[in-house]
């Protein structure tokens, strides 16, 4: 039987656990909305002259695009420092690598969005050649996203680590998280390294998509699992309800 003060404790890992996930569902929409939606209708890869066209014919959905970019830099920033919250107790140095790596993210994001408003204002107000410049802008903010793929990648390692540290989530949610991890850094060196195999690239960062929408919905709708303080090894030390 637990105890009232087990019960309060595990309320609060509960509650923190759902506050990262909507967090975490925030940035999941974020991107959704920035990568596969908003940036095809106004990036044209081979056309300079089509990106500039859709940028001046678009200008508000441009300036969303800006906006979208920057509110997935806060969920971002968010989801990192309520994983640190949610984990700090299981794994201190874990939980801590994925607040860096997460905020590594952030800083990316934050990087492309001002990219994005500057070839916003180019388009609304040009000057030389417009067309070749927000070409440029658009092509180093997708870029920045492909490099910080490595960030990504890296920050699901110490995610899946504690899942599997904790067992608060399914140990096979771990693994798929650490793997899916390492494919996503190994991705991003192959987008370069091998642009004949994008399909090689792509592939590997599926398991990546899977753990972090698998990660999404677990902390959503169960948050932890109820046993998981009777069945936590004893070097995971239990976090108080104050602390979380």
């Amino acid at each position: 039987m637990q105890t009232p003060q087990r019960l309060a404790t595990m309320h609060a890992l509960t509650r923190t656990a759902r506050t990262t996930g909507l967090f975490y569902l925030g940035m999941a929409i974020t991107g959704v909305l920035g990568f596969l939606i908003v940036r095809p209708l106004l990036f044209a890869a081979d056309d300079p002259n089509a990106t500039l066209a859709n940028l001046v014919t678009h200008e508000s959905l441009a300036r969303a695009g800006v906006a979208v970019e920057l509110a997935m830099v806060v969920t971002q920033t968010l989801t990192a420092a309520w994983f640190y919250r949610l984990f700090r107790t299981v794994d201190p140095f874990a939980a801590s690598g994925i607040a860096a790596f997460g905020l590594v993210n952030a800083v990316v994001g934050l990087v492309s969005a001002a990219l994005l408003a500057t070839a916003a204002q180019v388009s609304a107000d040009p000057f030389g050649d417009a067309s070749a410049t927000v070409q440029v802008l658009y092509l180093v903010s997708d870029n920045l996203w492909g490099v910080g793929g490595l960030f990504f990648g890296l920050w699901l390692i110490p995610m899946g680590w504690c899942v599997l540290r904790s067992g608060w989530m399914p140990r096979a949610l771990g693994w798929i998280l650490v793997g899916g991890g390492v494919g996503y850094v190994l991705s991003a060196f192959i987008r370069y390294l091998a642009p004949d195999a994008q399909v090689v690239a792509e592939a590997l960062a599926y398991p990546a998509s899977v753990g972090e929408f698998w990660m999404v919905g677990y902390l959503l709708i169960r948050g932890v699992r109820r046993q998981a303080l009777d069945e936590a090894p004893p070097t995971v030390h239990t976090p108080s309800p104050v602390a979380s």
